[in-house]
């Protein structure tokens, strides 16, 4: 494991499959680029899982401080870059904020973390449509 960090960045080498990289620290606008080649050197350095697809790479994101917009940007262009290379991204511990955050922006299935509830049916509300109202025939209109 390669123990030298770059902006919180951190790529594990070791021979596993599938391959892992690590992500670790807050992920700023400018780190996508730099996760994006790591996600690719991960792809090169496995085997593929058949012959139509190329490797999945685990994104281990459990150290990931940051909960905000550009680090949902850097993980949907990790999976983009994954993609054009024949392969994908999977998440790996996602934090409850970042899973719900992923959730609301409509990738959480995209990239691998959908599927895991969000807490207990009583703690969230009912979906619009099944609110009624009663209506009383003698109410006044308003």
């Amino acid at each position: 494991m390669n123990s030298g960090r770059t902006h919180g960045l951190l790529y594990v080498t070791a021979s596993s499959s599938p391959p892992v990289v690590v992500v670790a620290g807050p992920i700023g606008p400018g780190d996508a680029p730099q996760l994006c080649d790591r996600v690719r050197a991960a792809q090169e350095s496995a085997p593929g899982d058949g012959p139509e697809r190329g490797p999945t790479v685990i994104c281990d994101v459990s150290g990931v401080t940051s909960t905000d917009l550009a680090t949902v940007d850097a993980l949907a262009r990790m999976q983009l870059a994954a993609r054009r290379a024949g392969g994908r991204i999977r998440l790996r511990d996602p934090s409850p904020k970042l899973l719900l955050l992923l959730r609301l922006a409509g990738l959480d299935e995209a990239l691998g973390s959908g599927g895991q509830p969000l807490g207990d049916a009583e703690q969230r509300e009912p979906p619009l449509a099944e609110v009624q109202e009663a209506v009383e025939t003698g109410d006044p209109a308003v």
